[in-house]
């Protein structure tokens, strides 16, 4: 893709504005406004490489071939939708204000491309995966807690890296996870996850607590006695996944797998919903891709004339 650095006055002007609107008057977190200053950037040098030196030149068709241009390269779906968006919003700020005659964006739809369905693992290969970490060190009693906990709550990697002692209750066998939009959820927990985080808590953990000049109140330690960050728990998914020789695993992966695993075993979509902490149904929607098998298998089970 042609994309010039050095872009003209007007596009640089245009670009100012968009900065000071996402960031003074929607008041937009820094990594959102980051995020769609980057590709409102990456637009305005694309259409300067076209030789349209205004953003009031731009044209319909050449927001078309951006996008197009886009998909060409293997951009994610969840990419583009964003790319258009901060195309979409860009260009409404700048019509809003006056700086172009037109909205060239206004009708500017995402390039059609499959969706990914996640990658899902089978049953036997999260058992080949929990089964990597040795338990007779306090690092493998520490991983074997990490792995356990993602796949028996499904939890995103950014509620299993802060969380607290005080959210495991391993006497009801659940735990309490602070998710997206600052909203709680509480989601059971099978007793071989209760086992792993009760040994961890019992023979591991101390000897981490120790190393920390203050005691960390999350449950998963490094070795130095601070809390996991999401990348720490990403490099334990990494090195298991390595060790059972399943290719690339992450903590997402054991998420997808965990919805996947709950609808094939018969739970509803809705259940599966509220355990994930999913705004919207539609969200969880891409975890029914379940098998043929046991797609026949509830049919014949269900149906008065299977």
């Amino acid at each position: 893709m042609e994309i010039r650095q050095d872009l003209p006055p007007p596009w640089a002007h245009a670009l100012d504005v968009f900065t000071r609107h996402l960031r003074d008057e929607r008041m937009l977190a820094g990594l959102t406004v980051e995020a769609y200053l980057r590709d409102a950037r990456q637009l305005a040098g694309f259409c300067a490489g076209f030789g349209v030196d205004d953003p009031d030149e731009v044209e319909p068709l050449v927001l078309r071939r951006w996008l197009a241009q886009l998909s060409k390269e293997d951009y994610a779906r969840a990419s583009l939708a964003r790319k258009t968006a901060a195309a979409r919003g860009f260009f409404g700020l700048l019509a809003r204000r006056g700086l172009v005659a037109r909205d060239p964006a206004l009708h500017l739809g995402t390039p059609k491309a499959g969706r990914r369905l996640p990658k899902v693992l089978r049953a036997d290969q999260v058992g080949a995966l929990l089964a990597i970490p040795d338990a007779a060190t306090p690092i493998g009693l520490r991983d074997r807690a990490v792995l356990e906990l993602l796949y028996a709550s499904g939890a995103r990697v950014s509620e299993l890296a802060g969380l607290p002692v005080d959210a495991v209750d391993l006497a009801s066998g659940s735990v309490r996870l602070h998710g997206k939009g600052s909203k709680d959820r509480v989601v059971p927990l099978g007793e071989p996850a209760c086992i792993a985080v009760e040994r961890w808590l019992r023979d591991g953990r101390p000897q981490f607590a120790v190393a920390g000049a203050q005691r960390s109140p999350s449950v998963l330690l490094t070795r130095r006695g601070t809390a996991m960050t999401p990348n720490d728990v990403r490099a334990v998914v990494t090195k298991a996944a390595a060790g059972a020789q399943l290719g690339r695993v992450t903590p997402h992966t054991l998420r997808h797998s965990y919805a996947t695993h709950l609808l094939e075993g018969g739970a509803d979509l809705r259940s599966v919903q509220e355990l994930l902490g999913h705004a919207a149904l539609s969200t969880t929607q891409i975890y029914t891709h379940v098998s043929r098998d046991h797609l026949r298998a509830s049919y014949e089970h269900a149906h008065p004339r299977a």
